[in-house]
């Protein structure tokens, strides 16, 4: 069958980043509208005269110069001579950060931008947008298998192969401007709607992430209170179902029934407010909602649950801020090799501790009888304690861990992988070491003591994160040797 695509435009050169991004989407609305269009008129009857395909478009740079650049700043810029190029997908999305990071490489390296159309199709289910959906029957009405018509997803551009500086693929012949490819963002995007019931435009710039439904609960309080609030700064509150309530309305009652991981967003302007997420309860679950959020390069996500504390001077309720982590939940040793390091960050480790003394009101020497600084490990078997601990126990102590729980290494450890500002910190919640496990009673009396403080924490130390300048936040410590340009 003949290809028929939309009519081939010329690349143009931008010297100014909003003009190259109007052109990006410009041109990605009108690959998206073709195949839109061509799929209607195939529903509605019309037989089909061939194959229909459009592209993603291409940003690109080319500089010949091995002249360094402000080498404070760990993005925007490229680091030999070179041509760098990357395909885009959803540019009213990604605006702000397109407008960002295309600005610096022309501020750095004083050439100007390639905007064109890419050699990399564009799905049909990514062209639909969020609220369509293709059904899987439709090859039945058509009497021909969809993809006889249409591109599908490619496994060959969707997988982490930049990012986890596997050979540092290339790009249409060009090396990666950006640690993503626009089928790789597409299929996340759509992920995430999937699994957080919240379209990707709600998420924030600060992720929260927690194991417990107790913390969403008072996230929601939180959230009408701040709506309440004319000098919060935050201007809406987002729940599934895409629900969105404005300042000085009150969040309804949350659904009976929740996706996967139900997600809540408090609003602000610029992405700049606070997303939770309550990941469940596995390293599994943490790797799979941190995999898709990537995408959508938050400046910072931290984790906030429970742990089994593993030292007798620990007390329920006493808080653990991780400085490392012992990483037995297995799911990133093919991702990332399990003898890479996980570093502390300085900035959200002192930012966390700044927000425990704030709450409670401890400083310094007293901060100690209430919050152990250590090594957190996390495992990928809930029920450890029921084999035999002889092994278990032993690893724990020679890595001087003080907590254990099944979801901090992971979120931390995809953090470090994708250059994501990651912390934790946790809430002892038992001691099963030391005879004091997890009962019901016990637990909900726990739960309503902590939980509100435990978040107030959490939140404050975003609040305080929020006002980092991003080139402090992104420093050169989650970068490697050989990095994209693009955050």
């Amino acid at each position: 069958m003949p290809v028929i695509s939309p009519e081939t435009e010329e690349d143009r050169l931008f010297n100014d980043a909003a003009e190259a991004v109007a052109d990006l989407t410009r041109r990605y609305e009108a690959a998206t509208d073709f195949l839109r269009a061509r799929f209607a008129a195939i529903m509605a009857g019309e037989p089909p005269k061939g194959r229909y395909r459009a592209f993603y478009p291409r940003v690109s740079v080319t500089t010949g110069s091995f002249a360094k650049v402000d080498s404070r700043l760990s993005f925007g810029h490229v680091t030999e001579p070179g041509t760098y190029a990357t395909t885009i997908t959803r540019p009213d999305l990604f605006k702000g950060y397109l407008t960002q990071q295309i600005g610096l490489l022309i501020q750095n390296h004083g050439m100007p931008v390639r905007v064109g159309s890419s050699d990399t199709a564009i799905p049909l289910h990514f062209a639909m947008g969020e609220n369509a959906y293709v059904e899987g029957s439709i090859a039945d009405a058509l009497h021909r298998p969809l993809r006889d018509l249409f591109d599908v997803p490619d496994l060959g551009v969707t997988d982490d192969r930049i990012v986890n500086g596997a050979g540092r693929v290339s790009v249409e012949g060009a090396r990666p401007l950006a640690p993503f490819t626009a089928q790789r963002v597409d299929y996340s995007l759509a992920r995430l709607a999937h699994y957080t019931a919240t379209s990707p435009e709600h998420f924030q710039n600060h992720v929260l992430f927690t194991n417990y439904q107790f913390y969403v609960d008072e996230f929601v309080e939180f959230g009408a209170r701040m709506l309440a609030d004319p000098a919060s700064g935050y201007d809406g509150f987002v729940g599934p179902g895409n629900v969105v309530t404005r300042v000085g309305e009150r969040p309804p009652a949350m659904p009976a029934k929740t996706p996967q991981m139900p997600c809540y967003h408090l609003t602000r302007e610029n992405q700049s407010g606070i997303t939770l997420v309550n990941i469940g309860v596995g390293p599994s679950n943490a790797k799979t909602i941190t995999d898709h959020i990537a995408v959508l390069r938050p400046h910072v996500w931290l984790m906030l649950g429970h742990c089994a504390g593993l030292r007798n001077s620990q007390s329920l309720g006493d808080y653990v801020l991780a400085h490392a982590y012992m990483r037995e939940d297995h799911v990133l040793d093919d991702d990332l090799p399990i003898w890479v390091p996980i570093p502390a960050l300085a900035e959200v480790q002192v930012a966390l501790e700044e927000a425990v003394a704030r709450v409670t009101g401890l400083s310094g020497y007293e901060l100690k009888k209430i919050m152990r600084t250590g090594t957190v490990a996390t495992i990928d078997n809930r029920n450890w304690e029921l084999r035999d601990q002889s092994g278990p126990v032993a690893r724990l102590s020679q890595a001087r861990a003080v907590a254990l729980d099944m979801e901090s290494a992971t979120i931390a450890a995809n953090g470090f992988r994708f250059r994501v500002p990651y912390g934790t910190l946790l809430c002892v919640s038992d001691k099963p070491l030391h005879g004091e496990l997890k009962l019901p009673g016990m637990a909900t009396a726990f739960y309503k003591r902590q939980v509100a403080q435990h978040l107030d924490i959490g939140v404050r130390a975003m609040e305080a994160l929020r006002e980092m300048p991003l080139e402090k936040m992104h420093s050169r410590k989650l970068r490697s040797f050989d990095e994209t340009a693009f955050l």
